[in-house]
């Protein structure tokens, strides 16, 4: 990071007003992204024609030979796949039912990278909590051989995920044959949620599913009605080997400084429900349609501007990895990192976590794009994919939208292409656009917060 800081010093000082710098550029991107109906094909070919992309899978592999064909149809240059390994897990047959007090079949989604039960699944008791502290409580007594219910109530998706990702672990550790886990979503809809969870290696792998908010409200209100009940799980997920993939990104040129680079994208695997429309595809379709818009106009910025849609961002992060190791030392030319992976519902602005002065210069671009809604600057920008790159000082933005539907959708069969509203995605399509070129064209560097001082 010490060469990251040397280098963001020894640029020239920005220009004190993109705004009116960039303001016939941005206006020219703006209106070719409300126009643009390519980028809205691209993606519904990918939804329809190619589907879910879950890492291993031979849709991922065909979405990835497509993304390179659409990136050299648009005119970028060096498009490449960096090559990595990912994770391979398989869902397989699974499903859930309430055996007792009656006899009902569960809406449940197996959770990525759980293990599966034995072929003849898990009958057990159920014991509802609602959070690690009822859990403890309970104590090894209560919970051995039993299958631990979180009914976990929704507080945002980061606070409440944690029961996802760490809670089979923490009820193995008390003696739980399986976990269930209330979806991570403020609707309900009797629509599952499945998303990635991790096993603490200090305790047994035990089976783990998410279930509907409706399901898991109803069992645990029995459940603290003294009434018993139990399920049987049947899953026969498990992971294979590591399979094969990589990372796929093509770029502009810079007209003054190709060595240095702004690099924007989202991911492009998804999970294995759905398709994968809002999470991630509408984000890394924007990402190419905007650098596609800027060939379309003939700009080349002083930079490089590249579009990336990273790997295994869902259940493993190999590809965030695999492109930082591909630009070793060139890490002191990374210039900016922006990653959309919130969906494409109206945007509002960018996140970025850079010092006060870069935060300065981007409320000046920002301005740029207030007739798509999309100016407002905050603080704690970044994302999976970018973070291996922003550890190591580069400046990190995140694309933030209204999400007001994201999570109703995230991780289930309803995230399709008919939830990507047209001209939503068009002004995420611009924004992106706009802020890459700025980043891209700009006399200065930003610099990420805390640089400076390293």
């Amino acid at each position: 990071m010490l060469l990251l800081a040397a280098a963001a010093r020894a640029q020239e000082k920005p220009a004190q007003d993109l705004t009116s710098q960039y303001r016939e550029t941005a206006d020219k991107l703006i209106d070719a992204a409300l126009a643009d109906r390519e980028g809205y094909e691209r993606l519904a070919y990918l939804c329809y024609r190619i589907g879910n992309r879950l890492s291993g899978s031979p849709a991922l592999e065909r979405a990835i030979a497509w993304s390179a064909e659409q990136m050299k149809a648009a005119g970028l240059s060096n498009v490449r796949i960096i090559q990595t390994k990912v994770p391979h897990w398989v869902r397989g047959e699974e499903s859930a039912r309430m055996v007792a007090p009656l006899d009902k079949p569960l809406h449940m989604l197996g959770l990525g990278m759980s293990v599966g039960t034995p072929p003849e699944g898990v009958t057990a008791e159920v014991v509802a909590v609602s959070d690690f502290g009822e859990l403890d409580k309970l104590g090894a007594d209560r919970v051995r051989g039993r299958i631990v219910l979180y009914n976990e109530a929704y507080q945002g998706y980061w606070p409440t995920v944690n029961y996802r990702r760490n809670g089979a672990s923490r009820a193995a550790a008390l003696g739980a044959v399986a976990v269930l886990v209330r979806s991570v979503t403020p609707l309900a809809m009797q629509i599952p949620h499945t998303g990635e969870m991790r096993y603490d290696d200090a305790q047994p792998r035990i089976p783990a599913a998410a279930v509907s908010p409706e399901d898991a409200m109803m069992m645990a209100r029995l459940a603290a009605g003294g009434v018993t009940v139990k399920v049987h799980l049947r899953m026969s997920a498990h992971t294979e080997p590591d399979s094969d993939s990589g990372d796929v990104t093509a770029e502009i040129p810079g007209k003054e400084h190709p060595e240095e680079v702004v690099v924007i994208g989202g991911h492009i695997d998804s999970w294995d429900v759905g398709q994968g429309a809002q999470d991630d595809g509408a984000s890394i379709i924007a990402c190419l349609q905007a650098v596609a818009l800027m060939k379309k106009l003939g700009l080349q910025p002083r930079r490089t501007i590249r579009v990336a849609f990273w790997v295994n961002e869902e259940n493993g992060g190999r590809g965030g990895e695999a492109y930082r190791a591909w630009i070793g030392d060139r890490i002191r030319n990374q210039v900016a990192a922006i990653e959309m992976d919130g969906g494409a519902e109206s945007p509002v602005g960018f996140g970025a976590t850079v010092d006060k002065a870069s935060a300065d210069l981007l409320r000046q671009a920002g301005r740029l794009l207030e007739r798509v809604g999309a100016g407002d600057i905050s603080g704690g920008g970044g994302g999976a994919d970018i973070e291996p790159l922003m550890r190591d000082g580069v400046p990190g933005l995140a694309e933030r939208t209204v999400g007001t539907h994201y999570f109703d959708w995230h991780h289930t069969e309803a995230d399709t292409f008919d939830k990507v509203n047209l001209d939503d995605f068009r002004k995420n399509m611009a924004a992106m656009a706009v802020m890459g070129y700025v980043l891209a064209d700009m006399p200065g560097r930003l610099t990420a917060s805390g640089a400076a001082g390293q």
